[in-house]
């Protein structure tokens, strides 16, 4: 199990006049504003999400270490079969979409309960409100980080908001971005592919051609890259000034 990391980032969540509860189980740690406190129903989809996970590794090992697509399963359960879906163009493990899957899973239950969630899993977001949200990019000791956000309009939501970095968190990246932070309905794709983008941008004069790349994938609509003082951003997204 990874040291716990604090996520000082939290401290800063102004959900409104949301309510905000963390309920971790295991590794899963995750930040939640909804209309009302779900702590129990929140800790039920994570275990039902997590078992879903664990058994299909302890049949499947390899599935956990995995650095390349993995092949098509219709007998996996439906959290392991989205996330092999989502990462099977995209050159990367099926764990590389995680986070992102977790997070989606147990907003999408949690919607069951209230009208309005935002689910935080280690810097990934899933997120439905009923008003335009914004959200700050953290680039790690990029001189851009946290110099601006994205206004995530209404619209666009239910919305997935996630990020990968070489420099920031235990992820494994093998490229060298401050942050790849992408946008998609579905979480389980963004985070397949800010993994993705990441492991492509190898030197500074990367970003362009791999920016261009990521226009080229079906359910991204936006994103945001940086490495050092340079940044790459694109698609239906509103950039303001923090």
């Amino acid at each position: 199990m990874p040291p716990y990391e604090e996520r000082f980032y939290r401290r800063k969540v102004n959900a409104g006049d949301l309510v905000s509860f963390h309920v971790a189980v295991k590794e899963t740690d995750l930040w939640v504003s909804a209309d009302l406190n779900l702590e129990k129903e929140t800790s039920d989809l994570i275990f039902d999400c997590r078992q879903q996970l664990e058994t299909y590794i302890r049949m499947h090992p390899e599935f956990s270490i995995s650095l390349i697509p993995w092949p098509e399963d219709p007998f996996a359960p439906p959290i392991v079969k989205k996330m092999i879906d989502a990462t099977r163009g995209l050159g990367v493990g099926p764990m590389a979409s995680v986070a992102g899957a977790i997070a989606q899973h147990v907003a999408e239950g949690l919607l069951k309960f209230t009208d309005q969630v935002i689910v935080e899993n280690g810097g990934d977001i899933f997120l439905r409100t009923n008003r335009s949200a914004t959200v700050s990019i953290f680039a790690g000791s990029s001189p851009l980080s946290e110099k601006f956000g994205l206004t995530i309009p209404e619209r666009l939501m239910p919305l997935g908001v996630c990020s990968s970095s070489a420099k920031v968190g235990h992820s494994l990246s093998m490229g060298i971005a401050d942050v790849c932070c992408l946008l998609s309905p579905s979480a389980v794709l963004a985070d397949g592919a800010a993994t993705s983008f990441g492991n492509k941008i190898k030197r500074k004069e990367d970003l362009e051609t791999v920016a261009e790349w990521a226009t080229q994938i079906e359910g991204i609509i936006g994103y945001v890259f940086i490495v050092e003082d340079s940044m790459a951003a694109w698609g239906d997204i509103e950039l303001f000034n923090l």
